[in-house]
């Protein structure tokens, strides 16, 4: 096999080689390629980084607004909660045509002063942002004792209905007795050592309620030891007499324990025919002693 050798030109009568391309241009010109790419996939992510941006800012912005066409309803969890807690609640509500706003809040972090100035404030300022609006509050447990005290320092345009679900209105005897506890300590916190029944309780320094309130009482306990430090019938966490309030509007006790009552279809139910017609439908739950 012959081998052929590579042509010879003559060039200003001088003998070169063949022609080639040097490496630098070549390297040159991949870099300026490359470069290139790189520019237009970066114009492409900045563009679809901004599209998203613009399409959750949309999304907000028609939140809040059907926030504000609806009358709203604030949901607040008991002591050690999350939200999770108010979801079914939350669902139903929002079935039947409010607004509702249902967020978890440090509950063990802080004193009940703190939740309410503080966190509820923050949260009616984000979401309660037309004065016309009709606003509602529905809380488990402790929740409602953020409400009193919010409601005794602070006046709400068009403040409308609230119902308490298991509230220690009058403190728990339970907390008398395990407040100095480090275990209690540890899992209820600052809040949960105001809501005793003795000179420092929190909730009876509130005094009468001014708004119109529906309280809903359990009288079904899952803790017989519990129940045997509360007086008279009890959730297992609060007495039937211990969740009532001077200036009530209604009240209401269903067969349920203080830990799932605001679960219970029954008591779902009640919620939405109080903040419907502000007093509660004892025709389909005769009250319970």
């Amino acid at each position: 096999m012959r081998i052929r050798k590579p042509e010879v030109r003559a060039v200003s009568g001088k003998n070169v080689g063949p022609e080639r391309i040097h490496p630098t241009g070549q390297k040159k010109k991949e870099d300026v390629r490359t470069r290139q790419k790189k520019a237009i996939k970066k114009a492409l992510f900045l563009s679809l980084l901004f599209f998203f941006a613009a399409l959750q800012s949309i999304k907000h912005i028609n939140k809040q607004s059907a926030l504000q066409n609806r009358e709203l309803v604030i949901l607040l969890h008991g002591l050690a909660r999350t939200e999770r807690s108010m979801l079914k609640l939350e669902n139903r509500l929002s079935s039947s045509g409010y607004a509702v706003v249902n967020t978890t809040f440090p509950s063990t972090k802080h004193p009940i002063e703190y939740l309410s100035d503080v966190v509820l404030e923050g949260i009616i300022q984000q979401y309660y942002g037309n004065p016309q609006q009709k606003i509602h509050f529905v809380t488990h447990s402790f929740g409602g004792i953020i409400i009193r005290f919010y409601l005794k320092h602070h006046t709400l345009p068009n403040l409308g209905r609230t119902v308490m679900i298991s509230p220690p209105n009058q403190g728990s005897e339970l907390v008398d007795r395990l407040k100095n506890t480090v275990f209690f300590k540890k899992f209820n916190g600052p809040a949960g050592s105001q809501l005793g029944t003795d000179k420092d309780s929190l909730p009876l320094n509130l005094g009468p309620v001014d708004f119109e309130l529906g309280v809903i009482s359990g009288n079904r306990s899952l803790n017989l030891i519990n129940s045997l430090i509360l007086p008279g019938p009890d959730d297992g966490i609060v007495s039937v007499e211990g969740t009532k309030v001077a200036g009530m509007k209604d009240f209401i006790v269903l067969p349920q324990s203080h830990t799932y009552i605001m679960l219970s279809e029954k008591v779902i139910n009640q919620v939405i025919h109080f903040l419907k017609h502000g007093v509660f439908n004892h025709k389909t739950s005769p009250t319970y002693q």
